[in-house]
């Protein structure tokens, strides 16, 4: 294939317009809630008979399935699935997980074996301990951690299969402990009748799979329907309907995160070869929609980068779907120096970031805001997004300057306790009552005054105190 010109976005940080062009790309690439394809538009009008903005749509679906239950979950999996299920062939059998598992490349099984070590390896490592306080009267206070039981996980499955997804959310899950996990996957060919998808789920014992994608899928976890118990916690990656079910369904379950489209921002100095950069470009966009962003200082390497994305683009098999996302989301940045590189990427606040500078590290102690980073030239984010060991379903759209990528102990629900003596009590009963007494909730105090005799009864005594004949 022939290189065709590339209409990338280029920025030099010392225009005028610099600043507002930043701010428009930042914004572009902000959660908005109501963007959606002609093809989902078009959907839409057949399902619902009247154009409704996606936010309405997944309303309308999740009422439905909450008070209709499976029967609104068949109708709306015909509707925008064309899938024809019933009760009986919603959930993937035990036999054909089992024959999907027999079927498939046992060098695809071995990876999936290497991932899964991996990942639990480092989930594992990362997890909350129970702590403990001793108090000086000799009670005590703690966090405990407990896993939850029953976790939803999504995996998208309309333009590609994606085994990857179930590593990444059902191993930590299974790391912290949780005992049940229900996926939901759309009935396609990518979905759940992949072979490779439901391998991976067999080889990771999970027997609960269900042919069900978008607003319905998430809708079935969170409120149950007969034969599909609910979850407590929703997580995965999915379409603008997947996440704004996610928004809605969220205070009945927890969920992770509201996911955008895909990003990167690589941040990389004089001595970077051009090709790993375009690469790391093109990884992203080619997800499409994609976001990828390129920030340095050293002149000749931006304008090279240009030139080596065309060429390659020329040789990637989804080429053209990568030349559309880094013409629409992308853009090539060429600051004043490395201290205005590093603050322009903590701005954007990416899901990836990637530094490839003299010294990457402490170039991230300038960006604190990323979903996962990673450092040097030999840390792409396949690596991540494949095998390393962290989760690859980070924050998007910025969320990275409040939010955190999923990782095991996101699966734990913490609890304190709290466990006085009677020498606690009395230390503490003096400022109990004057809090109380401020915020005229007097009752609080009367509940400690109340026990405060037989506290002071039940004090040891000291070592030389002589007892009564």
């Amino acid at each position: 294939m022939t290189a065709q010109p590339l209409a990338i976005a280029r920025l030099r940080c010392d225009q005028e317009d610099a600043p507002a062009r930043l701010a428009a790309l930042r914004e572009k690439l902000s959660p908005q809630g109501d963007i959606v394809s002609e093809a989902g538009r078009r959907i839409t009008l057949e399902v619902f008979g009247e154009a409704l903005a996606p936010t309405q749509v997944v309303q309308k679906i999740c009422h439905d399935v909450q008070t209709e239950g499976l029967e609104a979950v068949l109708r709306y999996s015909s509707k925008i699935d064309r899938a024809d299920l019933t009760a009986e062939t919603l959930r993937v059998s035990e036999e054909e997980l089992q024959e999907a598992h027999a079927s498939v490349d046992p060098a695809f099984l071995e990876t999936i074996r290497q991932i899964r070590d991996n990942v639990h390896r480092f989930q594992s490592g990362i997890l909350h301990q129970n702590t403990r306080l001793e108090l000086p009267g000799g009670g005590y206070l703690a966090e405990r951690y407990r896993p939850l039981k029953r976790v939803g996980i999504v995996v998208p499955g309309g333009a590609a299969a994606y085994p990857s997804t179930v590593l990444m959310t059902a191993v930590p899950a299974q790391a912290a402990g949780v005992e049940e996990l229900a996926i939901v996957a759309p009935p396609t060919k990518f979905g759940s009748y992949n072979k490779d998808l439901l391998a991976t789920c067999c080889e990771l014992g999970i027997k609960e799979v269900y042919r069900l994608g978008g607003a319905q899928g998430v809708a079935t976890l969170a409120y149950g329907v007969e034969g599909i118990a609910p979850v407590q916690k929703i997580v995965g990656p999915g379409n603008l309907f997947v996440a704004l079910a996610k928004q809605k369904v969220f205070g009945t379950v927890d969920i992770d995160s509201i996911a955008g489209p895909s990003e990167v921002v690589v941040v990389a100095g004089e001595t970077v070869p051009p090709a790993y950069i375009a690469a790391d470009l093109i990884a992203q966009a080619e997800h499409s929609p994609g976001s990828a962003v390129f920030i340095t200082w050293h002149e000749p390497l931006w304008e090279a980068v240009s030139t080596h994305l065309a060429n390659q683009l020329a040789a990637t098999d989804r080429g053209d779907l990568a030349k559309a996302s880094l013409e629409e989301f992308g853009m090539l940045i060429l600051a004043r120096d490395e201290e205005e590189a590093a603050a322009i990427a903590n701005d954007f606040a990416p899901e990836h970031l990637h530094i490839m500078t003299q010294d990457p590290e402490a170039t991230l102690d300038k960006i604190p805001n990323a979903g996962a980073a990673f450092l040097g030239e030999f840390s792409p984010v396949a690596v991540g997004d494949y095998i390393a060991g962290p989760s690859h379903v980070l924050p998007t759209g910025g969320t990275a300057r409040f939010a955190h990528g999923l990782n095991a102990n996101d699966f734990l629900r913490p609890h304190s306790v709290i466990a006085y003596q009677p020498q606690d009590l009395l230390a503490s009963a003096p400022h109990v009552e004057r809090i109380a007494r401020k915020e005229g909730l007097i009752a609080h105090w009367e509940s400690v005054e109340v026990r405060l005799q037989k506290a002071q009864c039940q004090l040891p005594l000291p070592p030389d105190t002589e007892l009564p004949e």
